[in-house]
């Protein structure tokens, strides 16, 4: 059992934020996989499935930002799940927009969602850090995260969400280096930015 974590704030007057990115990550795997419908579980909601030939439970915690971690480690605790079946779908603000990065362990760069996560399975989790772009000021980071993707930015977020979900068999595997290169050359050939292939 492979564990797929979204990380956004739970209710509809979130749903569009920027810091909900994870989530709509996952509910696109969701969708493309025919995984569901989620239930109430593990404080979030929760659904189990298949993509490609590996099993993964679906996971979108219900415990705000930054309580994420008693979500996690409450699925991992049940399933008996080491630190190393864990990919947690995530914001990142020093990524450009669109660009998507896919690390084990490190630092939580301020996360909450992320520091919540280290404090209660540990630190050398997979992450897919989907890039939201940087405000340009440190002061104005919480309103930017917590505001809804413009209008105009609906577009490379519903693309590289559908992305993400056609690919996510590449992630089931280990193949992470296979799949952000293909991200970015999807999204490149739908023309939101150029065509170089990602430096391994």
């Amino acid at each position: 059992m492979l564990l797929f974590v979204g990380l956004g704030n739970p209710g509809a007057r979130y749903a569009n934020n920027r810091h909900n990115i994870g989530f709509m990550a996952v509910e696109a795997i969701a969708k493309r996989h025919n995984i569901g419908p989620f239930r109430k579980r593990f404080q979030g909601a929760a659904a189990e499935g298949l993509v490609g030939a590996s099993r993964v439970l679906l996971l979108l915690p219900g415990t705000f930002m930054n309580e994420s971690g008693r979500a996690v480690a409450e699925a991992a605790h049940f399933y008996k799940l080491g630190v190393d079946s864990i990919t947690v779908f995530h914001d990142e603000i020093e990524l450009p927009p669109a660009k998507v990065r896919v690390k084990v362990g490190g630092g939580v760069a301020g996360h909450n969602g992320l520091r919540s996560i280290s404090e209660h399975v540990g630190n050398d989790y997979r992450r897919v850090r989907i890039g939201v772009g940087h405000p340009g000021v440190k002061d104005l980071v919480h309103g930017y995260v917590l505001s809804d993707f413009a209008k105009s930015e609906r577009p490379w977020v519903e693309a590289l969400c559908d992305v993400i979900a056609a690919n996510a068999e590449m992630l089931a595997k280990g193949q992470d280096a296979s799949f952000q290169n293909k991200i970015h050359l999807a999204l490149a050939a739908k023309g939101f930015f150029d065509k170089e292939p990602e430096p391994k």
